[in-house]
């Protein structure tokens, strides 16, 4: 069972950056769909031919898409799993208004308190970002 995105990560509006979970394997991989609207609060005041989503936001989305990895393993179910750190990161195109994203986290390593991911973000099937980051993760043994 695909969980919802509020029963597992902690974020919510404004910074809950994924709109739903499209799969999960507990301490493998999970998978997570973003729709890019107009009315996103980071576009907010900005010019109408600058709306690009911030590089930092499309990192912390991956983590929050990587986080149901880990979270949905018995052993870390109660933990607290944070976003920290950028091992590496390549972005290939701007995100925009309308852009409909494909989020994968696969975990490469799982080990408390770290884990590390390879995340990519896709757009129509491209890659238009490639990052491996790093998941703390804290809580009882």
């Amino acid at each position: 069972m695909i969980p919802a995105v509020q029963d597992v990560i902690p974020q919510r509006y404004p910074f809950q950056l994924i709109d739903t979970f499209t799969a999960v394997v507990p301490g493998e991989m999970a998978a997570a769909r973003k729709q890019v609207t107009i009315n996103e609060w980071f576009f907010a005041g900005r010019p109408a031919d600058h709306l690009t989503m911030p590089r930092p936001l499309l990192i912390e989305a991956l983590a929050q898409t990587g986080v149901a990895a880990v979270l949905a393993l018995p052993a870390f179910a109660h933990d607290d799993v944070l976003f920290g750190g950028i091992r590496d990161a390549q972005f290939y195109d701007s995100i925009r208004p309308g852009d409909a994203l494909t989020l994968t986290m696969t975990l490469a390593k799982l080990k408390r308190p770290f884990g590390i991911g390879n995340g990519q973000i896709t757009r129509g099937g491209r890659v238009v970002v490639a990052a491996q980051l790093i998941l703390a993760i804290s809580g009882k043994e």
